[in-house]
């Protein structure tokens, strides 16, 4: 539950497929949650719009240029340091190549290989959702 007056961090992420897989990122293991695996993404700033966010974050975290399509997936979860709104985008990467500038590791994987990593807590619904097979965006 959020305490009362605890304010919500908005958070943003991208579910970038290539083919019949998606980019999944390692938390470095020096911070909260570290080593964990997650979506590309992080906290929107005052005065950027969610997309806004999107793509700066996967510039800093992957020094690629995305576009941003629409929202796969919105999900609300309580960490106990931090209550999380997480809206994740379907994306696709305009230009680069994913280089883990923030990241103790990236990879591609399939829907089947979910559970051969651990994800982040705020993660769990997603990840059900891509299990369930909805089908990679065109």
């Amino acid at each position: 539950m959020q305490k009362q007056g605890e304010k919500m961090t908005e958070v943003v992420a991208a579910l970038i497929w290539e083919k019949n897989k998606f980019l999944i990122c390692q938390r470095p293991a020096h911070k909260a949650r570290g080593l964990l695996w997650e979506f590309v993404g992080g906290k929107v700033e005052p005065g950027e719009t969610k997309e806004q966010a999107l793509r700066r974050e996967c510039r800093e975290e992957l020094d690629i240029a995305i576009d941003v399509g629409s929202v796969f997936m919105e999900v609300t979860h309580t960490y106990p340091d931090v209550t999380v709104h997480l809206t994740l985008f379907h994306a696709s990467i305009r230009e680069g190549v994913p280089r883990k500038l923030e990241h103790n590791d990236i990879r591609w994987i399939t829907a089947e290989e979910i559970g051969a990593y651990e994800f982040c807590p705020a993660d769990e619904a997603i990840l059900q959702r891509l299990k369930s097979g909805r089908p990679a965006p065109e």
